[in-house]
């Protein structure tokens, strides 16, 4: 049986056996069964329980032994001490896929994580896999298949459609699941993966990618458990034209710590999680009400390729409010040509025409107004969507004929974009303008942001796959972190250049060196063991004569000896000291979840007060370090802001390529790389790193 088919028993299974079955509909064992059988699933129940001869009207089994059938399927509602037994039987049976509900594992600490650890063991050695431990279980609308305990269902049901949630909180998992369904917005699978033993998130997410009733993924995370299963799912949901909506916590100190509590993961650094994911297709969000405007825009399965927005207002007001709102997250919104407004004023004297298209309060005495001004922003501003407010006017059951039936021809003309009303009135009126192809929101800046959220989708669907590198070849290490000048000697090979500069071991051998180097110099302590050179006072600047490298000499090596007496010194470093570039920083860190990550970002205040920095995880080619540098916001520093020369992106954009090669290749006992400051010279005159520092992991067995 295959990886595929495994996931498949566990969400569509075609028979499930519930060990722990209850009579009693509201206990944890009874209320799958109530669920099913109210749902009318249309594969068999299989009850397990020594002490009943039938449960809710079916008939129950002493032992899984006893089954009259291999169950595709199986929930395992027992007390913890009686789960290996349990999951011992049912892999004798033949059982292939497994929903542990019960608790008591690894989110209880060691002992449990260690009892967890056992049970996944057990399962693999009869080629069972686990949803849970401590999960909420899954449920399937279109089979009617409910393996879940949620007293969500106690509120009503899930509405079938093509919106897909996995979560590794079973309870948020079910919140979302019921405001979708409050939403009106049909989600048919439900995946909560609980503490993670076995089966992950990036498993449900990749089956419903691979689904075809599936077109939108909602994710909540807590950590990323499975890195690589994570962002070849992502890839897949990308590739199959699936957006994945995904909310992750743990972003707070205190909501990390209860994200490691509530399902023993350890929650990596959230700006790294961001970045990567996103990299990968994800829409990261911050809160659940996003998620499900999103969720109900993309469902619709328009993706429009032009990433720009028009607006038809009957309110100056609202028109600003959207403006505003598109502004702060980056959607475009270009004036209409001048032609298509000289013909929009000739209808409407008094009416705005350039972008928001106020046609005014007159579209409600002429609802042609409405239609002409809307084609236009389709036709002749040719936006990716429009969006027309207009409030409680479209909920008008005397008007909202008419709107719907000048819509009719623009929906039909133009399926490929987005039209899009803020309106309010009876769910029933607002029903058919939904039936109708447009979208309904009853707030402006709610719209904007979803609205946004599908233009982008659908401008990376028309860009293509990312161009990724393969991986590059292994790069042989020291035994420990180099001092500065066996670190920029490292990078060197890597094709990373560093002004002119020389390792001495003396006053003369200085002197020789800044001579042929070429004065002004700058001299620097040389030690693995002093990162931080400036502070203790071990750097020297704009020395210009053979006496005062002399006398640098002396005051670096004697700063040393006071502030740091036990670093393993090993010289001094004399380079050119370069002048007349921009200063930033790119780096390399290495993060416990996705790996090597580097970071850029300008020098001095732009980062350690503006936090203004590009991740990305590596490695990666120029073109995409040219769209991290081009993407801070200080860029126009580096273009050449207020009359100034632009700097040489090209060859930063190089070097941090080659700084990402060079991670990749570096292997887990590369920590990081700080260079800081690299000075982008002038356009056509290079980049060059100023410092570098590199901390290793000590080579096993080494010094």
């Amino acid at each position: 049986m295959t990886e595929r088919s495994v996931i498949d028993c566990l969400v569509a299974p075609k028979s499930v056996a519930i060990i722990g079955a209850s009579d009693n509909p509201s206990r944890i064992g009874g209320r799958p069964i109530a669920a099913m059988l109210t749902a009318g699933y249309k594969g068999r129940i299989l009850p397990v329980n020594p002490k009943r001869d039938s449960v809710q009207g079916l008939p129950c089994y002493a032992s899984v032994d006893d089954l009259p059938e291999v169950p595709e399927a199986a929930l395992i509602a027992v007390p913890a001490a009686l789960v290996p037994k349990t999951i011992e039987e049912l892999g004798r049976k033949g059982c292939k896929a497994a929903t542990l509900f019960s608790a008591g594992f690894a989110e209880t600490g060691a002992e449990g994580e260690a009892a967890q650890s056992a049970l996944v063991a057990l399962a693999q050695s009869h080629g069972m896999r686990l949803l849970g431990p401590n999960t909420l279980g899954v449920y399937n609308v279109d089979i009617g298949y409910y393996g879940t305990f949620s007293s969500s269902l106690d509120t009503g049901y899930p509405r079938p459609g093509n919106i897909g949630i996995a979560s590794q909180s079973g309870a948020f998992g079910a919140h979302l699941g019921a405001l979708a369904r409050d939403r009106g917005l049909g989600c048919s699978v439900l995946f909560t993966t609980g503490n993670e033993a076995d089966i992950t998130v990036a498993e449900a997410i990749r089956w419903m990618a691979e689904s075809d009733s599936i077109d939108v993924i909602c994710t909540y995370m807590e950590a990323v458990n499975d890195a690589p299963a994570m962002l070849a799912a992502l890839d897949v949901a990308r590739a199959a034209g699936k957006p994945v909506l995904a909310l992750k916590s743990g972003r707070s100190v205190v909501g990390a710590k209860a994200a490691a509590s509530h399902t023993a993961s350890l929650t990596g650094d959230a700006v790294v999680a961001d970045a990567v994911l996103s990299d990968h297709g994800a829409i990261i969000l911050r809160d659940p009400e996003s998620m499900m405007d999103i969720a109900y825009a993309a469902s619709k399965k328009v993706l429009p390729t032009r990433h720009s927005l028009g607006v038809v207002t009957i309110s100056g007001g609202a028109g600003i409010v959207i403006c505003d709102e598109a502004e702060r997250i980056g959607l475009p919104m270009p004036p209409m040509p001048q032609t298509a407004q000289d013909r929009l004023l000739e209808a409407l004297p008094y009416a705005s025409a350039e972008n928001p298209l106020d046609c005014t309060a007159q579209a409600l005495n002429e609802p042609d107004l409405l239609q002409l001004f809307t084609r236009a922003g389709l036709e002749e501003g040719g936006y990716g969507a429009v969006l027309c407010f207009l409030t409680y006017v479209a909920g008008s059951d005397k008007l909202s004929d008419v709107i719907l039936k000048a819509m009719a021809p623009l929906r039909a003309a133009y399926p490929d974009r987005i039209i899009a009303f803020c309106a309010l009135g009876a769910p029933e009126v607002m029903e058919r303008y939904d039936e109708a192809g447009i979208l309904i929101f009853n707030d402006p800046c709610r719209a904007v942001r979803a609205i946004d959220a599908v233009l982008r989708l659908g401008a990376a669907k028309a860009s293509g796959p990312r161009k990724t590198l393969p991986a590059p070849a292994p790069i042989s290490l020291p035994a420990s972190s180099p001092d500065e000048a066996g670190a920029k000697s490292l990078l060197a090979e890597a094709g990373i250049t560093a002004a002119p500069e020389r390792a001495v071991q003396s006053a003369d051998e200085a002197v020789t060196a800044a001579a042929e180097i070429g004065f002004p110099v700058v001299m620097k302590i040389l030690s693995p063991d002093i990162l931080h050179k400036s502070d203790i006072g071990a750097v020297k600047l704009n020395l210009q004569d053979e006496n005062s490298v002399r006398a640098a000499h002396a005051e670096i090596l004697a700063a040393a000896v006071t502030h740091a007496p036990k670093a393993q010194i090993s010289g001094v470093l004399v380079a050119r000291q370069l002048s007349g570039g921009v200063e930033c920083l790119m780096g390399i860190n290495r993060d416990p979840t996705f790996g090597p990550v580097a970071v850029f970002g300008l020098g001095g205040i732009f980062v350690e007060l503006l936090n203004d920095v590009a991740l990305q995880a590596c490695p990666f080619g120029p073109d995409t370090a040219r769209e991290m540098i081009l993407s801070i916001r200080g860029a126009a520093i580096l273009q050449g802001a207020r009359g100034t020369e632009p700097a040489d992106i090209d060859a930063l954009a190089d070097m941090l390529s080659r700084l990402s090669i060079f991670a990749a290749g570096a292997g887990d006992r590369l920590t990081s790389v700080d260079l800081n400051p690299v000075l982008a010279m002038p356009k056509g005159q290079g980049a060059y790193a100023l410092d570098a520092v590199i901390e290793l992991e000590p080579a096993k067995g080494g010094a």
